[in-house]
């Protein structure tokens, strides 16, 4: 990635990710964050919503005790749904409520950006699967009880070419499983299935999916994204994004 210099003011970058008890999960989003950190020079601080500290909050107010006035929270989530909707904005009322001087702007989920199927390429190239008008996809996503979340996976999977096709699944709250996936394809006469992990980092459904995904016989399962140069520089693309409009949280406006 190439990116110019921001300014010599540089605002502070908050990601919110959403925390797993697997440690694998935040050995991979440091991964990442040191991947946009190196590319933009940006200073980057790590919080999570939920098992993992610091909470936003936590990291926003040690932010504040430095002497920052002013931040830039994104939320590390591949999709915009409740998290990024409802619990995010609720915990930056709060850091508003505590600190009203601080300034803060609040950018969009990563997902949908046209470099993620750059990404997932990637990855399902790692395990020898590549665009192929023999080979039926599976995109594996986590599900997400706002229809909107889950209807934008299904616009990825119409929206990917190269396949012989492409249809979208969930690992929870919604159908039809990755699994079920793999064998609808197959029923439908597929000669190949290979799944996509759209997942950021390791963890219970990245797990599940793998597993249960070969079970029902699909030739591979991708990586999760992880620390991809793609998801780098959408990262680093919504930092400029929200500073580039101005916004600024309804809270602290």
């Amino acid at each position: 990635m190439r990116h110019q210099p921001l300014s010599t003011r540089t605002i502070p970058l908050v990601v919110v990710a959403h925390g797993s008890r697997d440690p694998r999960a935040a050995a991979t989003i440091e991964e990442l964050l040191d991947l946009v950190r190196r590319s933009s020079g940006v200073r980057v601080v790590t919080s999570y919503l939920d098992h993992a500290p610091p909470a936003p909050g936590q990291a926003l107010g040690g932010l504040v005790g430095e002497g920052a006035d002013e931040a830039v929270v994104l939320p590390l989530l591949l999709t915009a749904a409740y998290h990024s909707k409802t619990d995010i904005p609720g915990a930056l009322s709060e850091v508003h409520s505590a600190h009203p001087r601080l300034t803060l702007h609040y950018g969009a989920t990563l997902g949908p950006h046209p470099l993620m199927t750059r990404a997932l390429e990637r990855r399902l190239a790692e395990v020898g699967v590549r665009p192929d008008p023999g080979t039926a996809l599976v995109l594996a996503a986590a599900g997400s009880s706002d229809p909107a979340a889950n209807a934008t996976i299904g616009r990825m999977a119409r929206d990917w070419r190269g396949w012989r096709s492409v249809v979208p699944a969930y690992a929870s709250a919604a159908r039809p499983t990755p699994a079920e996936a793999v064998r609808m394809l197959y029923d439908a006469g597929a000669p190949r299935v290979a799944v996509a992990s759209y997942f950021l980092a390791p963890g219970y459904f990245a797990d599940k999916v793998r597993e249960e995904s070969l079970e029902a016989g699909a030739v591979a399962v991708s990586p999760v994204l992880g620390a991809a140069p793609e998801v780098a520089e959408i990262t680093v693309q919504r930092y400029r994004e929200i500073l580039t409009r101005g916004d600024r949280v309804a809270a602290a406006g």
